[in-house]
């Protein structure tokens, strides 16, 4: 153990340190365990020796890796997204494994080396691709459902690749019983896992569910998903086969969400270690020696996919635009071919050279990739030239849908609150444009006489298409915080008379919302509160006009009785992202620096916020800033996490 100690300090150190880095200039954290294992693996400092002891610990960051992508094939989602993953990424991943195992068969190098290096170049990665659409706010576009179907079906072809590859070392007859034996195997453990598991397993789930303990909840999945990954390799199958089975199962129950959250520590801190496992395995010398074949693979690896996606979306009726804009999010590599790599290495069918030289090609094309998609619009417009067409065809269509309309209501998203707040204002006879990015709904709900049109809210042109120059309110619908202050931004700048209406989830953003110019902000946990208790109020038989002119003096006061509230055990979540203010109680204790001091003296005003002050158990009342605290005192103190412990040791040290 205590050789092991400097080990694991040294790991967790540079990996803080470099993942740290990597957060700050928008990198994925990948990238950074990646680098940390190059620094400190056998070919560079040699300070972690490349030993099977440190692998075994990684497969498990696989194991649990394989099984939240099993956790994403729920049935319905893939029904509903059959076109883009049965269809689009069939053929993208057939496609790029056919021409590898070809291409290297010509070349002499063998079809089996061909057929892994081609679906390991099949890959992009889940991790950059889902995160940059999110951020970008284009998961529900056109070529944000392309890539995310596309990736979808990468996922689950891993899984047949992880199935073939140790079978690919035999040669002739063998080769053929082994693969044919690994199919049959395989084929039997899906029917017996899917057909007879599901229900066996909803119910021992329920069973420990109803427990109400957490701690046996995540012990529970533990076993579940590490007892069905041994049962496979006993079978002669991967470990990777079981976890992904696992996350199948547990997929179709309603316990999949907290399954999600539970399993996400174990999860990413084991698969970072995967990660640094890979790096080490990245020797730098023999990188150099062959930078010319490093720089031409990674050249061929993203000019030929982008090419292929392309076609292969326009083949599936994509127009040009959205096909160049798929094929650019996924042109580089991703983290399941690191997977397929390292399990080609261990059973010899990669040579050290060509395992270097495509680690660092794909390792590269990794970094390039947050770029590339940064760049996208740009590309696109210079690439593209109907794209424009298209544009002003959308534009064209907005503007005719607003023409007639004056003093209207510009409705930013037409999902449930919006087409809740449509329908009251077709009822207030108030006119409205919605905008919508779902081309689905959007052609529903017009065929059916609603007044919304497909586009980006966040775009300038789109806003000024829908009559921003003569529209009396702008309404935000969606809790999503980055486009609506894109939006505000956008509005400020043209027309920054027009009051806005912004919804969220909580009062997290509220502040920042009313700072871009926001009129109002409804935070939906708050509203719901205040709803909740103006029912209880009048069920308790307090008057009606005072109910209401309580709610209206909450709502004046931008929420400030309802801000913060104390957390428990059941809040560690948001307790451990520092996402919402909360409230804390600290009682000034004998002795304590703040006795005989006034708030202004204490200068924790401008840090924190004291909603209250409680003396000798008579009610809480907001102290002003002169009050002078006294021995016994229970202050309440609204601020983030980090604010209020230092208010707290201002209070109680000086």
């Amino acid at each position: 153990m205590l050789q092991a100690l400097p080990l694991i300090l040294l790991l967790l150190a540079s990996a803080v340190v470099v993942v740290v880095a990597c957060r700050l200039v928008r990198l994925p954290p990948i990238l950074g365990y990646l680098i940390v294992g190059a620094l400190v693996g056998p070919h560079a400092l040699s300070w972690v020796a490349d030993d099977r002891a440190t692998h075994y610990v990684a497969e498990f960051g696989i194991v649990f890796l394989l099984f939240s992508v099993g956790l994403e094939f729920s049935l319905p989602k893939l029904r509903a997204m059959r076109r883009a993953v049965f269809g689009l990424g069939f053929a993208q991943v057939a496609a790029t494994t056919v021409l590898g195992a070809v291409a290297l068969q010509v070349a002499g190098l063998g079809w089996q080396l061909g057929l892994v290096l081609g679906g390991a170049l099949a890959m992009s990665s889940t991790a950059i691709v889902s995160k940059m659409l999110a951020e970008r706010g284009e998961l529900a576009s056109p070529h944000g459902r392309d890539a995310m179907g596309i990736l979808l079906f990468q996922d689950l072809a891993v899984v047949a690749f992880l199935i073939v590859i140790p079978s690919l070392n035999a040669e002739g007859a063998a080769l053929a019983v082994a693969l044919g034996l690994a199919a049959l195997k395989a084929a039997a453990a899906l029917g017996v896992v899917l057909y007879a598991g599901q229900r066996p397993m909803r119910w021992w789930f329920g069973v420990v569910a109803r427990q109400r303990s957490r701690e046996l909840f995540t012990l529970n999945l533990l076993l579940v998903t590490l007892g069905l990954a041994a049962i496979t390799e006993v079978a002669g199958l991967s470990l990777e086969l079981g976890a992904f089975l696992a996350g199948m199962l547990i997929a179709e129950t309603e316990y999949r969400y907290q399954v999600e959250e539970d399993i996400a520590p174990f999860r990413d801190v084991l698969l970072g270690l995967f990660f640094v496992t890979v790096g080490m395995a990245l020797d730098l010398a023999v990188v150099t020696a062959n930078l010319g074949w490093v720089l031409a693979l990674l050249v061929v690896l993203v000019a030929a996919k982008l090419a292929l996606i392309v076609l292969l979306a326009r083949a599936f009726g994509s127009p040009p635009a959205t096909a160049l804009r798929t094929g650019l999010i996924l042109a580089q590599a991703g983290e399941l071919a690191l997977v397929m790599l390292a399990l080609a290495a261990q059973n010899r069918i990669l040579d050290g050279a060509v395992h270097q030289v495509v680690l660092a090609a794909m390792v590269v094309s990794m970094l390039a990739a947050p770029v590339m998609i940064q760049y996208i619009e740009p590309i696109v417009r210079r690439l593209t030239a109907g794209d424009w067409l298209a544009r002003a065809a959308q534009l064209t269509a907005i503007a005719t849908q607003s023409m007639a309309r004056q003093e209207h209501v510009i409705v930013c998203g037409y999902g449930r609150s919006g087409q809740n707040l449509a329908r009251l204002l077709d009822a207030e006879e108030i006119a409205y444009v919605a905008l919508d990015n779902d081309p689905h709904r959007v052609r529903e709900a017009s065929g059916a006489g609603a007044s919304v049109v497909y586009g980006d809210a966040g775009r300038r042109e789109t806003l000024m298409a829908a009559g921003l120059a003569k529209a009396r309110a702008v309404v935000v619908t969606f809790a999503d915080v980055p486009l609506a202050l894109k939006i505000l931004h956008q509005v400020q700048t043209l027309r920054p008379d027009v009051p806005i209406v912004v919804r969220t989830v909580d009062d997290t953003e509220l502040d920042r919302l009313l700072k871009a110019g926001a009129t109002e902000v409804v935070p939906e946990v708050l509203e719901g509160s205040l709803m909740l208790a103006s029912h209880s109020l009048l069920l308790l038989g307090v008057p009606l006009n005072r109910v209401l002119a309580r709610i209206r003096a909450i709502r004046e006061e931008r929420y400030s009785l309802f801000r913060g509230f104390f957390h428990g055990a059941t809040d560690a979540a948001d307790a451990a992202e520092n996402l919402q203010p909360r409230l804390k109680s600290v009682v000034i204790a004998e002795r304590a620096a703040a006795i005989g001091r006034t708030l202004a003296e204490l200068g924790i005003e401008g840090l924190v916020e004291v909603s209250g002050v409680r003396r000798r158990g008579v009610r809480s009342t907001r102290p002003t800033p002169d009050w002078r605290f006294e021995s016994g005192d229970i202050v309440v103190l609204l601020g983030r996490p980090e604010d209020l412990a230092i208010a707290e040791g201002r209070l109680l040290d000086g």
